[in-house]
């Protein structure tokens, strides 16, 4: 009776280890981009709280959202195969350097929805 018991209290052990393997193989880690997320996080704040105080048109803002959307499509892609590589994290800072001046012009340029109204 103990030897039942220890040999299938092993063969349960063995069940579980081999199924935890065969699920980190299975389902491959997404890779991690905080400061990328962050940052995008930031600049759809910056987008919404510009446009609610005024100072973005509709057409601008319109424009803005699809620069992120854009920006966010292409992080997408660069996650697919699990892996975010050095160049591609270059791509991305470079793509939300020009998103980030977008935004900062279009907030400065004097074009605000009460502009657009009164005309």
């Amino acid at each position: 009776m103990n030897i039942r018991l220890i040999l299938g209290a092993s063969t349960l052990a063995l069940a579980t280890l081999t199924g935890t393997a065969f699920a980190q193989e299975a389902v491959p880690a997404k890779p991690e981009t905080p400061r990328i997320d962050g940052r995008e996080a930031l600049q759809q704040n910056r987008i919404q709280r510009n446009r609610a105080d005024g100072k973005l048109t509709a057409h601008e803002t319109k424009r803005l959202r699809t620069e992120q959307k854009v920006i966010d499509h292409q992080q997408k892609k660069y996650k697919a195969d699990g892996v975010v590589t050095a160049k591609e994290r270059k791509r991305m800072d470079r793509m939300q350097d020009a998103a980030r001046k977008d935004i900062k012009h279009q907030s400065r340029d004097g074009n605000t929805a009460a502009s657009k109204a009164a005309k």
